[in-house]
């Protein structure tokens, strides 16, 4: 669900950790805590790993030993800001075969995967610009409502909105009604694309740092609270 996603999605090169969301149930806890074992993985920071932790929205953060993957961190979380639940998630999923390993990924769908870059993070927001580039230069050719339909609601280049909405301009104008900025552009107005642009990121920004807040604070306290002494 992170930069490991973005890599295999074609909109990065590499990721030094490896992101996961999963499935919120007692089963599946203990199966990640016997990989998590293999893998010689240690809690690096507070939370601990406890599922009320990940139910109230926290991340879980490990480093790996093993020689194999000796210093990889891995973060794990059961809720996504904005996104929804995970079961709708994995029926959403995108499944990625390694054709020089056989090796298969479940990937979080695409658009799940924008909406979860939404962050307060800067290097996230060109990473939504590459993931909608590289899916519209696969599929432009077959262009399905759902798929226009996302581009539209997505997009952050201003050249390639400029050409949807040359190629599809009753879309666009229907795109309007999810987001609005869209309605104030002009023909070929790059300048004021790219203040939409920066308007709609602030706003996430803002949204992203209000639902991090009171979760921020229950960590602050975590710290004092291990860090007290006897």
């Amino acid at each position: 669900m992170g930069g490991q996603a973005c890599v295999l999605y074609g909109a990065a090169e590499f990721s030094r950790d490896c992101d996961l969301v999963i499935l919120a149930s007692e089963g599946n806890f203990s199966n990640l805590r016997q990989a998590l074992a293999e893998l010689r993985a240690e809690s690096i920071a507070v939370p601990q790993f406890q599922p009320e932790y990940l139910g109230r929205g926290h991340a879980v953060h490990f480093r790996c030993r093993h020689p194999d993957v000796n210093g990889l961190r891995i973060d794990v979380m059961t809720r996504l800001r904005g996104c929804l639940p995970f079961e709708q998630l994995w029926e959403r999923r995108t499944t990625v075969e390694d054709s020089g390993t056989g090796v298969t990924y479940e990937v979080l769908g695409i658009e799940d995967l924008v909406q979860a870059k939404k962050t307060q993070i800067d290097k996230d927001w060109p990473i939504i610009r590459r993931l909608l580039e590289a899916h519209y230069f696969a599929h432009g050719e077959e262009p399905t409502g759902a798929r226009i339909s996302f581009w539209l609601r997505e997009c952050r280049t201003p050249a390639l909105l400029i050409e949807l909405r040359r190629r599809f301009p009753r879309e666009f104008a229907e795109a309007t009604s999810t987001r609005p900025g869209l309605s104030t552009l002009g023909e070929s107005d790059a300048d004021a694309i790219e203040r939409l642009f920066r308007q709609e990121a602030d706003e996430e920004r803002r949204l992203d740092k209000e639902y991090w807040r009171p979760l921020k604070q229950e960590l602050e306290h975590l710290r004092r609270t291990r860090e007290r002494p006897e």
